[in-house]
């Protein structure tokens, strides 16, 4: 049965705790980081309270922005979700993630995306998988071989690229749904705490044209050179065919030391298409999930493709959000979105979940029917509904 709690934003001096529960449910390292018990901006950690004071559980809302076809989009990403083994299924996660949401919206986060360790508490709050981090292994000796290109030049990078490497990663991944910006409050933090010579990585390796950073690899080395050896990529991506061959090329020379390459792909970009994906095994998959958090902000401040052009009505129920509930008119054109009060009873009825799945592009509005997420009369057409999937999957590419 519930136990009465109390869900609040955590104090300094009880971040120690929180770590340790922490700890206790997801098996970390014996000792904390050093932000782990200390203050950090652009994060709001939470905890809940039961009757005798103790605390029961914790999460964290990680203060992101997404890029959305273009532009940035405030994100509330939850991670680090806990309860204390004696207090679940007591109803202590969905308090929390109650008071997160109202945070959230308080701040104006207009979407949220969590990794789940089990999905389902989550899909009673709201959130709906629409889509899973891949990391694949490929054998080194599978990727193509490629002659130099004479235009292209290639070269270490060092701390003072750094810059230039942001700027390209926008540039790839700015017009799609989802990506983090890897920028704000958090990545300034963690930035700060490394030391100035430091890449972050073991290697960097750019590729130039007439000095011009057109692509980049990121790689941590790992141990030895037998047939166990990985190279892990962190981030491969380029801004042309060329850039990305050379890239694919630099990558193979490593076969004689790591037979196998892990690398964490972006769907349908040039280093993608480059990779013999064939010969790929998945290493790990970690499914995501996506909700709003204020519907009028997650359809307004995103960008929309600029032939799209539509409209439609519907309805929201939103128990644990109720600032979105209610009869919405979208209106979609010239690439922006509004979001005005219905004036009739529409006849589409979408639940959270199913708004989920349509603005983050993961299923149609039959399919979500189907699923009993978008309710309709007997007869009635929902696909008017297709318009909140425009423009394609959401994804993401960090882990959080």
């Amino acid at each position: 049965m519930p136990v009465p709690l109390t869900v609040r934003e955590l104090t300094p001096d009880e971040l120690t705790d929180a770590w340790q529960l922490g700890r206790l449910a997801f098996g970390s390292e014996p000792q904390p980081s050093a932000h782990a018990t200390a203050p950090v901006p652009g994060m709001t950690r939470y905890g809940a309270f039961d009757g005798d004071g103790q605390l029961v559980g914790k999460a964290v809302d990680l203060h992101h922005d997404q890029w959305w076809h273009g532009r940035r989009v405030p994100a509330a990403d939850v991670a680090g979700v806990a309860v204390a083994p004696e207090a679940r299924g007591r109803g202590v996660a969905r308090a929390l993630l109650t008071t997160l949401l109202r945070g959230a919206h308080e701040r104006g986060a207009a979407i949220s995306a969590l990794y789940p360790t089990v999905a389902a508490p989550y899909r009673s709050c709201g959130w709906e998988v629409t889509g899973a981090l891949r990391v694949l292994d490929l054998p080194t000796l599978a990727l193509p071989r490629h002659r130099p290109a004479a235009h292209l030049t290639v070269r270490p990078g060092g701390p003072t690229d750094l810059p230039a490497v942001t700027a390209l990663y926008t540039e790839v991944v700015a017009h799609r749904a989802g990506p983090l910006t890897r920028d704000g409050a958090l990545y300034e933090h963690f930035a700060a705490a490394r030391p100035a010579d430091e890449l972050g990585h073991d290697g960097l390796t750019l590729v130039e044209h007439d000095g011009r950073l057109v692509g980049y690899a990121s790689y941590d080395r790992g141990r030895g050179y037998h047939s166990d050896a990985v190279l892990t990529l962190g981030d491969v991506l380029a801004t042309t065919a060329d850039a990305a061959r050379e890239l694919v090329g630099v990558l193979r020379g490593w076969a004689s030391v790591t037979p196998t390459l892990r690398i964490c792909p972006l769907p349908g970009d040039a280093v993608t298409a480059q990779l013999p994906l064939d010969a790929a095994r998945d290493h790990t998959r970690d499914i995501f999930m996506h909700r709003a958090v204020d519907i009028t902000a997650a359809l307004t401040t995103r960008g929309w493709p600029a032939h799209v052009r539509g409209t439609v009505d519907f309805t929201l129920d939103d128990d644990l959000a109720p600032w979105n509930t209610g009869a919405w008119h979208l209106d979609v054109a010239d690439g922006e979105a509004q979001l005005t009060t219905a004036t009739t009873e529409p006849a589409l009825r979408l639940t959270p979940r199913g708004f989920a799945l349509l603005h983050a592009g993961a299923a149609d509005a039959r399919s979500v029917a189907q699923a009993g997420l978008l309710h309709h009369p007997p007869g009635h057409d929902p696909r008017a509904l297709d318009l909140l999937t425009t423009g394609g999957p959401a994804q993401l590419l960090d882990y959080f």
